[in-house]
């Protein structure tokens, strides 16, 4: 599968992915440091990209490539989950799936409310899935 880690952070949901035999994985993280920590962990690093950009940009600058899972965790203060829902579905493969981490104060249930297969609430953390 080819993955794209959104707000990747500590890089941790893609390199978990690469060591579960991800076929690619893109980590967008605009801080960075935290990229360079994320480049430091992976070891090989011929099948990963990394690029330090606002997610939002980063989604819209895209125009032939796509993935078979994109997963999103933005700050718990993000505003924009409606763009980054629809870039992000615009961009997934047929049959992918877009996992979205937000807070239990978000609600994300009407936006692509077709698409959406599953959510699950942890504490005050939710995670939707929308499948392609």
């Amino acid at each position: 599968k080819k993955i794209l880690d959104l707000f990747a952070g500590t890089g941790q949901i893609g390199i978990t992915a690469l060591e579960k035999g991800a076929e690619s994985v893109v980590f967008v993280e605009i801080e960075k440091e935290r990229i360079k920590d994320i480049l430091k962990k992976i070891e090989n690093k011929e099948n990963t990209k990394t690029y330090s950009i606002d997610a939002l940009k980063f989604l819209k600058n895209q125009k032939d490539e796509q993935w078979d899972i994109i997963f999103a965790d933005p700050p718990y203060n993000y505003k924009l989950y409606d763009k980054l829902i629809k870039e992000g579905f615009r961009v997934l493969n047929e049959g992918g799936l877009l996992i979205v981490e937000h807070s239990d104060k978000v609600n994300v249930d009407d936006i692509l409310s077709d698409h959406i297969i599953d959510s699950r609430k942890y504490g005050d953390t939710v995670i939707t899935f929308w499948r392609k």
